[in-house]
């Protein structure tokens, strides 16, 4: 079972449609969200010592994928206009809600717990991005 290990998600590279050149991010902002969130919404996992180790990988890797299934940064941009208000709401409201980070993904992952302050930094960020989407939105149309 240990040698059957499946493929990283880690590609390396700055994705030319990541969340980050679709809206605009200040360096705060994306460093909260690669500390507790890219893990499992993006393109690059950073995987622990422990996910080398068989059952676990597996779950590791079902989580990832089903993260990247709901969210990916960085392929935000494929998202219709639409899909990306959505996903912004969405970060909105499960931060709000305190839904994500998951509570499974917190108790190993400790530095994913995000304080009030990192909350209402992202809520606050999320938005701007909302309004910003709009206006792209709205002036493309005319």
């Amino acid at each position: 079972m240990q040698f059957i290990q499946p493929d990283h998600n880690k590609s390396g590279q700055v994705m030319p449609k990541d969340i980050s050149t679709i809206v605009s991010m200040p360096d705060e902002v994306k460093g909260v969200l690669k500390k507790a969130c890219y893990d499992c919404h993006s393109n690059n996992t950073d995987y622990p010592w422990y996910t080398y180790v068989q059952p676990i990988h597996w779950f590791i890797n079902y989580h990832i994928k089903s993260g990247k299934d709901e969210l990916n940064f960085n392929e935000f941009g494929i998202y219709t206009p639409r899909r990306q208000q959505n996903k912004l709401r969405a970060i909105e409201s499960s931060l709000k809600e305190g839904t994500m980070p998951l509570w499974s993904y917190t108790l190993i992952h400790r530095n994913a717990i995000l304080s009030e302050a990192e909350k209402s930094l992202i809520i606050d960020w999320v938005q701007s991005s909302k309004d910003s989407l709009n206006k792209k939105a709205n002036s493309s149309v005319h």
